[in-house]
């Protein structure tokens, strides 16, 4: 019998050269008796001599995933992980394809204990409560240290993951199971178990008034929550005081928010009168002004569902150019204006390289409400469908109607469809001056919100070019 005793646990290079000596000389593994020099005792039988290697033995060779495997289980607190590993190592070089036959014992068991070490390892990135020392390190850097008490010998393992993330100070994590101490930026790691240390810190009682605050009683799921926080980890978390007595009380608390009034919509949901609407309010009640009133409380599609208000058209009431773009976007759906956002930024701008006057002509949309999809804390926009267009066209035509314009310039495909009614190619028709009834005429081009859009430069560049020599057009119409 051939006594392998090795320093400590959880050194996969120790345990590496060892196993790699032993199956040069063709030593089989119930040849071998591996312990902890810690565990050797006064009695402890000499380490028999290894012969030399076998002329015939070559490197061993194991699959990829071997090596990850065993860095896991020599860290298990089970003595009998060394022996297991061994076992695997010295069938591998026969059963090249052991590790995938997972009916096979070893290699269950082997499974079996990395799993523990790496759950383990989990448990103590995720409970680990660092208290700050009194006195500051070298240079001034705050001092920090936890007690935490893992199933395994995990700490050198897992220290890389604290010295990585809490960078900016120095700290001592104390376990039952060895320390890691970083200062300055070097990390020590050290096999001496610890005592626990006492780390009351003042700050616990903010931390308990925080946590209180947040515990959210209707998510309350007892055995989830011990699962991912078992009970024995809970004497070093604050916290844990406060666990029994705030699940006792769960049910009492659901049934008061339950009875409290509901809070106010989010603020872009609120509809808060704007200064437009208010100097709208006090102007003479004309054909447009009636309209716009009107359309605020318009339910003809689903879209008034969500979004926050109408956003109705701007401008004088007679006028003799009108611009007809898609849909409000987030902005103009807050603001309740049309082409506030960074599509009617670029557009005034282009309007104003041109010589058009904003103020003189009226700006509106084919659809009055933002049609979006919610994107966690944004709004992402999306295009009307052909029913919400044509549902939204009495607004449209009632604007025509109302301000009269010489000249009606469609920008974007949606807005072409709602002024003509059918559906045709935007490249088609653009940048063509065409009969419109009752003595207008109509123009396209494209949505400004099309040229933001655009990934390549130079692509983006001609196509502003084109924009800008339309709206030049546009301006040579209505000044001849």
């Amino acid at each position: 019998m051939y006594r392998i005793c090795l320093s400590r646990r959880g050194n996969f290079g120790e345990w590496r050269d060892a196993a790699r000596r032993l199956l040069q000389a063709g030593i089989a593994p119930h040849e071998v008796d591996w312990c902890l020099e810690s565990e050797g005792g006064l009695f402890a039988a000499p380490d028999r001599a290894l012969p030399g290697a076998k002329p015939a033995m070559t490197r061993p060779v194991v699959p990829a995933s071997f090596p990850e495997l065993a860095e896991a289980i020599v860290c298990h607190s089970d003595p009998g992980s060394f022996a297991l590993l061994y076992r695997l190592l010295h069938r591998l070089q026969s059963e090249p394809h052991l590790l995938s036959v997972a009916s096979d014992a070893d290699v269950v068991q082997a499974g079996r204990l990395a799993k523990s070490v790496r759950r383990d390892c989990h448990k103590m990135t995720a409970f680990v409560r660092f208290r700050e020392l009194a006195h500051p390190g070298e240079g001034g850097r705050r001092r920090f240290a936890a007690w935490f008490e893992p199933d395994h010998f995990i700490v050198a393992r897992t220290a890389p993951f604290f010295a990585a993330r809490f960078a900016d100070m120095d700290w001592t994590i104390l376990t039952p199971k060895g320390s890691a101490t970083f200062e300055a930026g070097k990390l020590r790691v050290s096999d001496e178990p610890a005592a626990k240390p006492d780390l009351a810190d003042s700050a616990d009682a903010l931390w308990l008034t925080y946590y209180a605050s947040i515990f959210n009683p209707a998510r309350v799921k007892v055995k989830a929550m011990q699962a991912e926080m078992p009970k024995k980890y809970w004497k070093n978390l604050p916290e844990a005081a406060l666990i029994p007595e705030l699940v006792v009380s769960a049910q009492a608390r659901v049934a008061d928010m339950a009875r409290q009034e509901a809070l106010a919509p989010p603020a872009f949901h609120a509809r808060v009168q704007s200064l437009h609407e208010a100097r709208q309010a006090a102007t003479p009640a004309t054909p447009l002004a009636v309209l716009r009133r009107q359309a605020s409380a318009c339910t003809r599609c689903p879209l008034h569902c969500h979004a926050t208000q109408t956003v109705f058209g701007e401008g004088p009431d007679a006028a003799d150019l009108m611009f007809v773009g898609e849909q409000p976007g987030d902005r103009e759906d807050l603001s309740g204006r049309p082409f506030v956002g960074p599509a009617g930024q670029l557009f005034d701008r282009t309007l104003g390289e041109v010589g058009i006057d904003r103020g003189r002509a009226y700006v509106t949309n084919a659809v009055k409400h933002f049609k979006f999809e919610p994107r966690g804390k944004r709004r992402i926009h999306r295009t009307p469908n052909a029913g919400e267009v044509e549902r939204c066209r009495w607004w449209l035509e009632q604007e025509i109607e109302a301000v009269k314009p010489r000249l009606v310039v469609a920008m974007g495909a949606t807005a072409l469809g709602a002024l003509t009614g059918r559906k045709q190619r935007l490249g088609d028709v653009r940048g063509r001056l065409l009969p419109f009834g009752g003595g207008r005429s109509l123009f396209v081009t494209v949505h400004p919100s099309y040229l933001l859009r655009i990934p390549d430069p130079v692509r983006a560049a001609g196509e502003m070019t084109q924009f800008r020599n339309d709206l030049a057009t546009i301006a040579s119409k209505t000044t001849g």
